[in-house]
């Protein structure tokens, strides 16, 4: 039987300790691929480099892994890998750990998301992975072990493929964990402001602030609050963004 094939990125970096922890999460399952960012694409979404060239590297090979570095985002690691390096398509896309919460409305900026959307377009079953916290080493051990039992479970019952996972670990050691919620997105806003500084050469620039405002404190069956309760949040994301319910009314008051 052939070794299942899986592709990993992420918007950190191909160095990142997330993308590493991934990789120990994936490896039994597989060989593994990846084509990640030479430095971090956070907040990318899916945005792709149109007016530069994209460059790609090996970076090393052996054992039942590769590593790639590409000069792009996310999404271009993505379209990349499945023109010039890849020449079967991946069992597998998955992309993360990612430092730091992806739940709510989070899911609309992440590079880390855009690229787990981005393999559902390819046929892939896609899941983005993140941890909720923003130290550059946390312990990714409850996430390794956790990931494992959800890519088992994937492999057991696939999903539907145009639909891609949204993966977020608490950052608590595995026995505080209280186990593996299946969510909705929660409803919330970033409120950003840009606060105004002075260069040395005495321009203007502006540095993003900001908080993000829950206007859901209360709904248990949401992301952010599961994660924040103990849970691993999965939430499962579709492309198809038609809001069906408000189309069905619009359709029965707005005549032309």
């Amino acid at each position: 039987m052939q070794k299942k094939l899986i592709f990993i990125t992420n918007d950190d970096g191909y160095r990142a300790e997330g993308l590493a922890a991934l990789v120990e999460m994936a490896r039994p399952f597989g060989d593994v691929v990846v084509v990640a960012p030479e430095e971090a694409q956070s907040g990318m979404s899916s945005a792709l480099t149109s007016r530069a060239p994209v460059r790609l590297r090996k970076v090393s090979g052996g054992n039942g892994l590769t590593v790639y570095a590409c000069s792009g985002t996310p999404v271009d690691c993505v379209k990349l890998a499945m023109t010039h390096v890849f020449n079967r398509k991946p069992d597998f896309l998955f992309s993360g750990i990612n430092h730091g919460i992806n739940t709510s409305i989070a899911v609309i900026y992440s590079g880390t998301l855009g690229a787990a959307a981005e393999g559902v377009l390819y046929h892939i079953p896609s899941a983005g992975f993140s941890i909720n916290s923003y130290l550059s080493s946390p312990d990714f051990s409850a996430c390794i072990r956790y990931g494992r039992q959800i890519i088992d479970t994937m492999t057991a019952h696939p999903f539907d493929n145009h639909t891609f996972l949204n993966i977020n670990f608490p950052a608590l050691p595995y026995e505080q964990i209280k186990g593996v919620r299946l969510c909705r997105q929660l409803r919330g806003v970033w409120a950003e402001e840009f606060e105004k500084r002075i260069d040395p050469h005495g321009e203007d620039y502006y540095w993003m602030s900001g908080q993000f405002v829950n206007q859901e404190k209360e709904a248990a069956d949401a992301d952010e609050n599961a994660v924040l309760a103990g849970y691993v949040a999965v939430v499962p994301h579709h492309l198809d963004m038609t809001d069906y319910r408000e189309l069905e009314r619009l359709q029965s008051v707005w005549k032309f």
